[in-house]
Parts: structure tokens; sequence; C-alpha cells
């Protein structure tokens, strides 16, 4: 059974900033644990190994989730799914909230994954109801409040945790998500849906592209203390990885209706996008996870002893940056086109890694190296949801911009990760505090895999629609 062909309702900007607010309020939701990680650790009682699991256990619920609401999207309509998914959300803020130990806080981090398939809903939304023109600028406006609300959350989390209480630094986001989408069921008028209702859930692809993700993060996370302790355990694990990449590659191309469309990502505009966010965002999530341990670190040895209501004030600077660059992105891409952005995004982001790699002695050194870390991802991630948004048929635009998305998180996953596994590598035994060539050598090695992007931005096409 088809949906029967409407015309869609033109939205006015109160709709479009009601999607918006809504993105700001997930992103600051969705970024509170990682600089509060020591504090949830303390309070908690976490062992490292935990508070790992608490940091990546949202991303790969996110990663999950972003393709199911994607094709759901496309399915049954945009502003259904997305207000449905974002109830989830609301309650899973709500029980981070409240939780009096970590297998309650990681029961409502997994519900506050979700969050992560509002972007392509709200994408499907927009670009139901606006002209191509003006739907490339309100999903720049939408994704780089999506980031400038993760920068914001990363911010004011340490000092709501320490000024109020941890339970407040997830209750307050989580008060704006509710509110957010209240307004977004009131003004979005409801789009029709673009697919059959026919085919069902691909179950057996998501349990194992759950089992890939989950096995993922475990060798990630495990790979620096197994390398040296046993490294049997180590292969054992990549066999198990390997084994379940095979199986939902080989599950994904028979299905009937697959979760996550391979055959769309053997598109040259699809896999191109997914590539650039990839390499950029593992990149970008070297100084994120970096830049507040370097700050952290005692001024008596080579740091700055800085209080996490301080780290916020010096990251304020690039959450300005990175709420700016979404809207700027937009503008770019429909002006110069999406290569120019991208290209340009990934060189100001090669120099700036470089630049904090040389010099990092000083505060202001790193804090201008963060707005120009996060103006330039917010340029790239942007200009890339919106040429793969504007790429396909409207139809298609969920699933596109779900692979993009899950790329996305993959990358700032594994950058974070990998990070974690560097400074671990350079901390002397019986010492909390790393060598300070390990931060030098993160950074060097996140501009070299940004700079791998480069390869790809060459042959991509202008983007630019005559």
């Amino acid at each position: 059974m088809t949906a029967t062909p409407t015309s869609p309702v033109r939205i006015g900007r109160p709709a479009v900033w009601a999607l918006g607010m809504l993105a700001l309020a997930t992103g600051a939701l969705e970024s509170v644990v990682t600089p509060t990680l020591p504090l949830l650790q303390r309070e908690l009682h976490m062992s490292r190994a935990e508070g790992g699991l608490l940091s990546t256990v949202l991303l790969i619920t996110g990663a999950l989730v972003t393709p199911v609401a994607g094709k759901f999207g496309d399915r049954y309509g945009g502003k259904r799914v997305l207000v449905r998914l974002m109830a989830v959300v609301g309650l899973g803020g709500l029980v981070s909230s409240v939780a009096p130990n970590l297998p309650v806080l990681l029961v409502g981090q997994i519900l506050q994954g979700v969050m992560v398939g509002a972007l392509p809903l709200s994408f499907i939304v927009v670009r139901e109801h606006l002209p191509a023109g003006e739907a490339k600028v309100a999903i720049g406006v939408v994704s780089g409040l999506f980031v400038g609300g993760g920068m914001a959350g990363t911010l004011s989390a340490g000092p709501v945790a320490e000024g109020l209480s941890r339970h407040w630094m997830f209750a307050l986001p989580t008060f704006a998500v509710i509110g957010a989408t209240v307004l977004v069921n009131r003004l979005m008028p409801h789009d029709p849906p673009s697919r059959s209702e026919g085919g069902g859930v691909d179950w057996p692809g998501l349990a194992l592209l759950s089992g890939t993700l989950v096995t993922l993060m475990i060798v990630l996370a495990a790979a620096p203390e197994l390398v040296a302790g046993q490294p049997l355990v180590l292969v054992a694990l990549l066999l198990v990885l390997a084994a379940f990449v095979t199986g939902w590659t080989a599950v994904e191309r028979r299905a009937a209706a697959p979760m996550v469309d391979l055959r769309m990502l053997a598109r040259p505009a699809v896999w191109k996008s997914c590539a650039l966010t990839f390499t950029i965002c593992a990149g970008t999530a070297v100084p994120v996870y970096l830049l507040p341990q370097l700050f952290e670190v005692s001024s008596d040895a080579y740091g700055f002893g800085a209080s996490a209501t301080e780290i916020g004030f010096y990251l304020l600077p690039g959450a300005v940056a990175a709420a700016l660059a979404g809207p700027v992105a937009g503008v770019g891409v429909r002006r110069f086109g999406s290569r120019a952005v991208v290209t340009t995004g990934v060189g100001l982001m090669v120099v700036a890694l470089l630049a904090l790699a040389a010099v990092h002695a000083e505060i202001w050194h790193l804090v201008v190296g963060k707005v120009l870390v996060g103006l330039a991802n917010g340029l790239c991630v942007t200009a890339m949801v919106t040429r793969t948004a504007t790429a396909v048929d409207r139809g298609d635009t969920g699933i596109a911009t779900s692979l993009v998305l899950v790329t996305r998180v993959l990358g700032f996953a594994v950058g974070v990760q990998v990070s974690a596994g560097i400074l671990t590598a350079s901390t002397p035994s019986g010492s909390d505090v790393p060598a300070e060539s390990a931060f030098a050598t993160g950074f060097a090695v996140a501009a070299a895999v940004t700079a791998l992007s480069l390869l790809v931005t060459r042959t991509m096409s202008k983007g630019v629609k005559e």
C-alpha cells in the first residue's frame, strides 16, 4: 500500500526555529557526560572501564537507532516518528537525572541515545515543506544548532554539576527537550509518508549491527591493555568483530527491506560524504577529549589545574564558533558548493591541530585551537549532511542522512577511544599524569587523519545547482 501524494504545506520560520531549538536541546543533553566523567566516576564509584562504557553507550545506541529512525521517517512521516522518538529521549533524560547508581544511569543513557535519530527526521520534514534552496539553509541551521548544543552542554555541565548536582545537569536539558518537542508538535504540519508501509523491520540486520558496534567499542577500549597483557584475547575479539561485519553485510545485501541500504552507500555522493564525515569527526574527537584533560592537569606538572567550571569557560569560544558554523555552511554550500566549504573546513582543521601539537603551553593557545577546530568541524559536517540530503530523492533523505550521521557517531567514538589509548599508554606506572608528549602525539595523529579527507574532496563535484 503506497501513500497518496499530497501537496506539502509550506512552513515558516517559527517551525524551523522550533526544530532548531530541539536540536540545540538534544545536543546539550547528548554531551553532558564527557566533561563530567571524573565527577560521575567519583560519585558513583565507577572504575575506568565502567566510565568508558558510560561514555560510549549513548553513541552505540544512537548509531543503531539512527538508520531505524530514518527509515521509519521515510515510511511513516518525519514528524510522526520524531515526536515519538523525543518522548523516549525525554524519559531517558529523566531516568538519568534521578539515577542512584551506574546500572540505572546506563538505562537512562540507552534511552537518551535515540536522540541521534532526530536529525535525519528533521531533514525529512524540512525537505518536505521547503524549496530546495531554502531547505539547504534550514538544514544548516538545524545541524549547526545541534553542534552548538553539544558544545554548550560540554561547557555548562561542569558548572551545573558543581553548583547544583549531577542530577540537574541531566534534568535541565531534558526539560528543554520536552518543551521544544511540544513546540515542534504544535508548529510543524504533518508530512505525508514517502514510502510504502510494507517490508517489515530488518531485525536480523539490526541485531548483527548491534553486535558489530558493541564489539568494536570493546576492542577500542581494551586494545591498549590487551596488546601488552593478553594479545590472544585481542585477536579473538578481532575475529568476532570480523564475523559480525561479514554476517551483517551478507544479511543486508539479501534483505528485501534492509535497515541500512548498502546499495545507497554505493552511490558516490553518499559514500564520499560518509568517508569524509568519519575522518573529520575522528580528528575532531581528539581535541574534544584531550583539551579538557590538558586543562585539568596540575600546574605543578605542565597543565593548568583548571576546575570543571573554568574548563567550561575556556571552551565557550569554541561553542560559539561551532554554533555559527552550521548556518554559515548552509549559506556557503548554496553559493559556492559543498566541495569548497568542505575543503576550507578540512584545511582549517589540519592547521589548527598541527598548531596545537606544536604549541600548547598557554591557555590561549588551546582556546584558539578549539575555536578553529569547532568552526572547521561545523563547516564540514553541515556541508556533508546538506550535500547528501539534497543529492538523493526525497523518499531516500532519511536513509541517506542516517548513513552520514552513523559515520559521524562512529568517527567520534573511534577518535575518543584512540585518544584515551594514547594517554593510557603514555602514563607512567603509579602515576595519574600522562607524559606531555602524549598530547602532542594525539593532536598530530588527528591532523594526519583529517588530512586524508583531502584525497576524497578532490574527487567531489562542486555541489552547486544552477
